[in-house]
């Protein structure tokens, strides 16, 4: 599964993962499938599109996201080291 692919501060929705899968719009699918798997796949790597994360356990999410480099205010994705979140050179000297 492409969740497996991630590595530690990488950051995705739902909707990229479902495209990674080859099942684009298959988002709610996607969130299914993690919701299910316990800790079997990296399921505090993906979030909404927007960075907040979902209602299912957000504290322990933002725990795990902090812990890998992730900046976060409150239960939303600010930043990743990698991913959809990233902050490219460019858009911090600005």
């Amino acid at each position: 599964m492409a969740v497996l692919n991630l590595s530690s501060g990488e950051i995705v929705s739902f909707g990229d993962i479902a495209v990674k899968a080859g099942h684009p719009g298959a988002a709610r699918a996607a969130g299914a499938v993690l919701a299910k798997s316990g800790d079997a796949l990296p399921w505090w790597r993906v979030v909404y599109s927007d960075g907040q994360l979902p209602p299912c356990n957000p504290g322990l999410q933002a725990e795990r996201l902090a812990a890998e480099g992730v900046q976060l205010r409150g239960f939303r994705v600010l930043s990743s080291p990698a991913g959809r979140f990233t902050v490219t050179q460019s858009a911090t000297d600005s």
